[in-house]
């Protein structure tokens, strides 16, 4: 009986005016290779994240957050957002 844990990006979005980016990360653990727990964690990502939390993210966000979704202006508008509430 071999147990084995992982955790893989099961999905991420982009929604919202800003942007924002949903990420869902999967812990699977199998059994012999078969699948016996799945469970989920979400978090969100938005376009004032430093850059230092961002290199703590997964690669596949890394590389979405840099695609140039968040443009300087959305994240002049963001900041401004923020700061209105």
């Amino acid at each position: 009986m071999a147990l084995a844990k992982t955790k893989e990006i099961g999905k991420m979005e982009v929604v919202g005016k800003f942007k924002a980016i949903q990420v869902r990360t999967d812990t699977v653990i199998k059994e012999d290779g078969k699948v016996i727990s799945r469970n989920y964690h979400r978090h969100v990502i938005f376009p004032n994240i430093s850059s230092d939390d961002l290199a703590k993210e997964h690669e596949d966000v890394q590389t979405l957050a840099n695609s140039g979704i968040w443009t300087d202006q959305l994240k002049t508008d963001y900041a401004a957002f923020v700061e209105s509430i």
